[in-house]
């Protein structure tokens, strides 16, 4: 854990990227869903990786006392709601064709249905305390969380971003025909206006277009673990 007091500074808000949340209609989704959606997604957007568009998880949210995220090995999928909804992280000036092309279109996930609806573009801005559910880590960072936040704070010391409290969740993994990807969560915090906008927009890391070193707005200090997301 990485935690050095300082004060917040006032919200501030970006005009270069924005997110797209599409309404969509879908009776069940595999829990380890994002390279079969980052897959459907690119047949229709092909410049998705050369132009910086980022996939983020369907997040499901728990609405009971007791919920526990399904197990696809048993079978057990997620199961959408109609306040569900498919977020893409795009560059603003692309938003207007990216809507138009995805608007009522049906993707195949895995053998699971989902049509997306006409989205709402969403406005990044400043929070001083952000989140991101899957960052890529390197193998013997499995083991030692330590060396994955040092290895983090040196990532974003290069992008120019100053971290002064971070905390990683336990280790996942993203399946891929490749093999798997294994990843963090890891949450950051006390971050200054500017520099919360910059790692919204830039991200963290490689494989933001299936999901990875997406960061979102987080509100207060919780456990960052996975499992408790959905």
């Amino acid at each position: 854990m990485l935690w050095e007091e300082d004060k917040a500074e006032e919200q501030q808000t970006s005009s270069e990227t924005v997110d797209l949340a599409f309404s969509m209609q879908c009776r069940q989704l595999p829990v380890d869903h994002l390279h079969a959606l980052s897959q459907a997604l690119e047949q229709l957007l092909p410049q998705m990786r050369d132009n910086g568009i980022a996939v983020h998880e369907i997040h499901i949210a728990g609405s009971q006392n007791g919920w526990e995220r399904p197990d696809p090995s048993l079978g057990q999928y997620l199961m959408p709601s109609r306040r569900t909804r498919m977020r893409l992280r795009v560059p603003a000036d692309q938003a207007d064709e990216i809507a138009r092309r995805l608007d009522g279109v049906t993707l195949d996930i895995d053998g699971c249905e989902l049509t997306l609806g006409k989205p709402k573009t969403r406005p990044l801005a400043s929070h001083d305390t952000l989140y991101a559910r899957h960052v890529l880590m390197r193998n013997d960072e499995w083991e030692d969380e330590n060396l994955f936040l040092r290895r983090m704070a040196d990532e974003l010391a290069a992008q120019g971003i100053k971290v002064r409290k971070a905390l990683c969740g336990k280790g996942s993994h993203i399946s891929t025909p490749e093999g798997p990807l294994h990843t963090r969560s890891l949450m950051i915090a006390d971050l200054s206006p500017a520099d919360s906008l910059k790692l919204q927009q830039e991200g963290l890391g490689r494989h933001q277009h299936i999901g990875c070193g997406i960061f979102l707005p987080m509100k207060g200090i919780q456990a960052v673990d996975p499992a408790r997301d959905d």
